[in-house]
């Protein structure tokens, strides 16, 4: 399967195809000639496809040096992104070499920060390894790293040469992987594709969503491409790309990285504004109900009662979609559709209630 983004100024395109990992070398000898490539990835995914990435890379005859991470959210940090700037200028890259991203979402997020910036942008492909990058996190040109005071605070706006997504990464990952990967999947839906709600209505468990892999990626790729497509520099209609995340981010800062999950954080984050904005009379009565019972049949959680509702707002202070004192929210007009509500951004307490 292939599809194009096509944006004012630059088009890339995105291929998902089981078994893509051992076509990659000339994948990429279409999209770049013969060069060094800093691979970005993790000690979990190196184990797993190192060697296949640097067989197919060296073959196609390109000069590879590897940079492997610690997995977590911790290592998506300005310290690490530093120390990979030391890595690129001792493997003496100039702005006509490469980088790839082989990981999850930190890798993709870290990866894309340090092209962006390291000699002011370097081309780099994603290959997103996880489900969650693979729906969402791979797509769209958002990198970024953590500041000590909120999640994905300093990055930039840099676009892929190419994503090249293979569903057969999806079968070495944990099961918490998948179910944090199936929260973007559920808040796909939920935004913009009453279709896909209904087919995910209709699978039995983890074991079905894997078997539709290829087809569940496919969809929730072309929302988020449609939706860059529209709005790329995150404006106006991308955010509601954020449905669940304004909330989610706190939880997952306000946790401890890496204690609760991107995907988790998520599955909370849409539970509780869905929740608040139907008490609020926002969102039709009876959406909640549906969103728990699709979040709790992927065993994804949604309480997060022992976090300070105090805490949760002065992370939320930091959040991206505030503009001086307001802030804007999304919140489901009906399950297959979001709205963008801009509120005070005292306001937000009321969608923090227990």
């Amino acid at each position: 399967m292939k599809m194009t983004v096509n944006l004012p100024t630059y088009q890339y395109d995105i291929f998902i195809q089981k078994g893509g990992l051992k076509e990659l070398g000339a994948w990429v000898q279409k999209l770049w000639s013969p060069r060094k490539i800093m691979i970005i990835t993790d000690q979990t995914v190196n184990e797993f496809y190192g060697n296949v990435v640097k067989t197919q890379l060296e073959n196609a005859g390109f000069m590879l040096e590897f940079y492997v991470i610690e997995p977590g959210e911790q290592s998506k940090s300005l310290t690490e992104a530093s120390k990979i700037y030391t890595a690129m200028s001792d493997f003496q890259m100039t702005r006509s070499d490469s980088v790839i991203a082989l990981g999850g979402g930190v890798v993709g997020d870290l990866a894309g920060f340090v092209s962006s910036t390291y000699m002011r942008g370097l081309s780099f492909v994603q290959i997103p390894t996880t489900l969650l990058a693979q729906v969402d996190s791979s797509v769209g040109g958002k990198t970024a790293v953590n500041s000590t005071t909120a999640k994905n605070l300093i990055g930039t706006f840099a676009q892929p040469a190419g994503v090249l997504i293979d569903p057969e990464t999806l079968e070495t990952l944990e099961i918490r992987r998948i179910r944090e990967g199936l929260a973007e999947v559920i808040k796909s839906a939920a935004i913009a594709d009453l279709t896909l709600w209904e087919e995910l209505e209709k699978y039995q468990d983890e074991a079905d969503i894997l078997e539709h892999a290829e087809s569940i990626i496919y969809q929730c790729v072309d929302i988020k491409r449609k939706v860059v497509e529209a709005d790329e520099l995150d404006n106006d209609e991308r955010l509601i790309l954020n449905f669940g995340h304004t909330i989610g981010h706190a939880i997952e800062q306000v946790a401890g990285f890496g204690v609760i999950t991107h995907g988790e954080a998520v599955a909370m984050g849409m539970y509780q504004m869905c929740t608040s904005a139907e008490r609020l009379g926002k969102t039709p009565h009876g959406t909640t109900e549906k969103l728990t019972t699709m979040t709790r049949k992927y065993h994804l959680p949604i309480e997060f009662s022992e976090l300070d509702r105090t805490d949760l707002f002065n992370a939320i202070l930091h959040d991206k979609k505030a503009r001086g004192h307001q802030l804007k929210v999304i919140l489901l007009e009906s399950l297959g559709k979001a709205k963008i509500e801009t509120i005070q951004i005292e306001k937000i307490k009321d969608f923090l209630a227990e």
